[in-house]
């Protein structure tokens, strides 16, 4: 997915805030399923819930105000009750590498308990 850095996300000189990269490879992996026709809000309402377990990020060259970024997101880990992303974040304008970064997620209940992965889930990024 594309998006544009905002005034918001920088901070006083102008490059993007480290903690924003968070929010970026949020955005990618939710487009990322949604794409793949994975609604979490429809998994939410029955009852999987999928919170982020593991974060590891590299910073590897600043994003600045104004820029036209895209995230790309790559399945590398697939369980039973987990996965793990890769996410790549990109300058649109030079194809320079900003950041990347691995999410591992794991899936919960209402009750807070380890469940297996809904079969679409694990459909759609055996496909990937």
């Amino acid at each position: 997915m594309e998006m544009r850095v905002y005034y918001e996300d920088t901070d006083a000189g102008g490059v993007v805030y480290y903690a924003n990269y968070l929010r970026y490879l949020e955005r990618g992996r939710t487009e990322f399923l949604r794409a793949r026709g994975v609604s979490l809000r429809e998994l939410q309402e029955r009852g999987y819930i999928f919170p982020v377990v593991r974060v590891e990020i590299d910073y590897r060259s600043p994003a600045l105000y104004d820029d036209l970024i895209r995230i790309e997101t790559t399945v590398l880990e697939l369980g039973n009750a987990s996965f793990t992303l890769g996410h790549q974040v990109v300058r649109a304008s030079d194809e320079v590498l900003l950041s990347e970064g691995k999410v591992t997620l794991a899936c919960i209940g209402p009750n807070k308990k380890v469940r297996r992965l809904p079969a679409e889930v694990l459909g759609a990024l055996r496909e990937c």
